[in-house]
C-alpha cells in the first residue's frame, strides 16, 4: 500500500497499528489510574482522596483546552516525530509521577502527560489511518479503539492490583516503561510523511455542514453516555441490587462487550459508514432505556449493561472515521476539534449525572442519557436527509483510491 508515494508494507502497518492501539490503552489507563489508587496515593502524599480525584479532573480539562492549540502549533511537523514525542513525553512525565516527592509535582507531571495525550489524539487517527488503503480505514479505526475500550477494564484494574501488591508508584513506572517501548517502535517503523502529505490528511468529501453535524452528534452522544459510565457502579448497587464484590466482574463484562462492539463495527464501517452511525446510536438508546426500565432486575441489568458497553464502543471509531471523510480544514485540525468536544461531552455527561443523582436519583441517569442520545440520533438523521448520500460517495471514492493504488 502507498501513503503519498511512500510504500508501507501491510505487516509493518499492522505492527504500527498495534503499537498505536497499545498507546491509546496506556493513555486511557494513566488518565484514570488515580481513581483506582485513591486510597494508596492519598496517605502517601498526605492529601485527601478528593484531592487525588482532582488529578483526573485536571487531566481531562488540560486535554479539552489544549488539543486545538497543539494541533495548530505542530501542523507542519512529521507525524512520526509528533507521535514519538508524545510517547516519549508520556514516558518521562509518568516516570516523574512515579518518583515525585510531593502532590504539587505529581499534579505538574499529570499536566505534562495530559498535554502529550491531547496531541496524541490529534495526530494518531489521521496518521495511522493513512497507512491503510481507504477501503479498510474504518476497520483500522475500530481496532485502534480497542485500546481505548480496554483501558478502564484491564489497564486500571491491573494498575490497581500492582499498586496494592507493591506501591502505587510502580503502577506509574510500568506505564512509563511501556510508553518508552512504543516510542522506539514509532521511531523505527513509522514512515516519514509530512502531515499535509499523508494518505488521510485531507478528507475526500469535505463539508463544513456535515462536519458541524458530526461535532454536535459527538457532544450529545458522549454527554448522554457518560452519566451512566460515571455512575455505573452506584447504579448497579443501588438499583440492580448487586454487591461491591460483584462490580469487578460486571465492569469486566461491560468492557469485554465494548471490545466485541469495536470488532463488529470494524467489519461494517468501511462499507456502511452511515448505517454504522445510525444503528450504533439507535442501539445505544435502546440500551440506556433498558437500563432505566428493567435495571431493577439483575439479569436484565446485566444484559443491558453489556448492550450499552457494546454500543457505546462503536461511537469513537464511527465518529473518527466520519471526521476523516468530511473534515473541511484537513483531518488533523478536524480531529483536534473533535477530541476537544469529546472531552467536553465527558465533562458534561459526568456533571449531568452528578446533578441527577443529587436532585433525583441514580436510576434517572440512563433515562435522561437516552433522551440526549435521541437528540444526537435526530441530528444525524437530519444530516443524512439534507445532504447527498455519503455512502455512495464513499464507495465511489474508495474504488477510485484503490484503482490509483493498483496503478501505483
Amino acid at each position: 500500500m502507498t501513503t503519498a508515494g511512500i510504500t508501507v508494507d501491510p505487516r509493518r502497518a499492522t505492527i504500527i497499528l498495534l503499537a498505536m492501539a497499545s498507546s491509546t490503552f496506556l493513555f486511557v489507563t494513566v488518565e484514570q489510574l488515580p481513581a483506582g489508587l485513591l486510597t494508596l496515593m492519598a496517605p502517601d502524599l498526605d492529601r485527601t482522596t478528593s484531592a487525588i480525584g482532582l488529578l483526573v479532573t485536571v487531566y481531562a480539562l488540560v486535554v479539552l483546552v489544549s488539543s486545538v492549540p497543539l494541533a495548530h502549533v505542530t501542523r507542519h511537523l512529521q507525524r512520526r516525530w509528533v507521535l514519538a514525542a508524545c510517547a516519549g513525553l508520556a514516558a518521562l512525565a509518568t516516570l516523574w509521577a512515579a518518583l515525585t516527592p510531593s502532590y504539587e509535582q505529581l499534579l505538574a507531571a499529570r499536566v505534562v502527560t495530559a498535554l502529550a495525550q491531547a496531541l496524541f489524539w490529534v495526530a494518531v487517527v489521521p496518521a495511522t489511518a493513512g497507512l491503510f488503503p481507504p477501503g479498510v480505514r474504518g476497520k483500522a479505526m475500530a481496532r485502534l479503539a480497542v485500546g481505548n475500550s480496554l483501558g478502564p477494564v484491564l489497564g486500571v484494574p491491573a494498575g490497581t492490583w500492582l499498586g496494592e501488591a507493591t506501591s502505587w508508584r510502580w503502577s506509574f513506572a510500568a506505564v512509563a516503561l511501556f510508553s518508552a517501548l512504543i516510542m522506539v517502535v514509532v521511531i523505527v517503523l513509522f514512515p516519514s510523511v509530512s502531515p499535509r502529505s499523508g494518505g488521510a490528511s485531507e478528507a475526500p468529501f469535505p463539508s463544513m455542514r456535515r462536519y458541524v453535524s458530526v461535532m454536535v452528534v459527538t457532544v450529545l452522544a458522549v454527554t448522554g453516555s457518560f452519566g451512566v459510565i460515571t455512575f455505573v457502579t452506584q447504579f448497579l448497587i443501588d438499583v440492580a441490587g448487586f454487591t461491591q464484590s460483584d462490580l469487578p466482574g460486571l465492569l469486566l463484562l461491560q468492557g469485554g462487550a465494548g471490545v466485541v462492539g469495536a470488532l463488529i463495527i470494524g467489519r461494517v464501517l468501511d462499507r456502511w459508514p452511515v448505517g454504522a452511525l445510525l444503528v450504533g446510536l439507535g442501539v445505544l438508546v435502546v440500551a440506556l432505556l433498558g437500563l432505566w426500565a428493567f435495571g431493577t432486575t439483575p439479569a436484565a441489568a446485566v444484559a443491558f449493561l453489556a448492550l450499552f458497553g457494546c454500543s457505546f464502543s462503536t461511537v469513537p471509531p464511527v465518529l473518527a472515521h466520519r471526521v476523516l471523510l468530511v473534515s473541511p480544514r484537513g483531518t488533523n485540525m478536524g480531529q483536534a476539534i473533535s477530541s476537544s468536544l469529546f472531552n467536553l461531552g465527558i465533562a458534561g455527561g459526568s456533571g449531568l449525572g452528578a446533578l441527577l443523582v443529587a436532585l433525583v436519583d441514580v436510576r434517572s441517569v440512563p433515562l435522561v442519557g437516552a433522551g440526549v442520545v435521541v437528540l444526537a440520533l435526530a441530528v444525524a438523521l437530519v444530516e443524512e436527509w439534507t445532504n447527498p448520500p455519503l455512502g455512495s460517495l464513499v464507495e465511489h471514492g474508495v474504488d477510485e483510491a484503490l484503482a490509483d493504488d493498483g496503478r501505483g
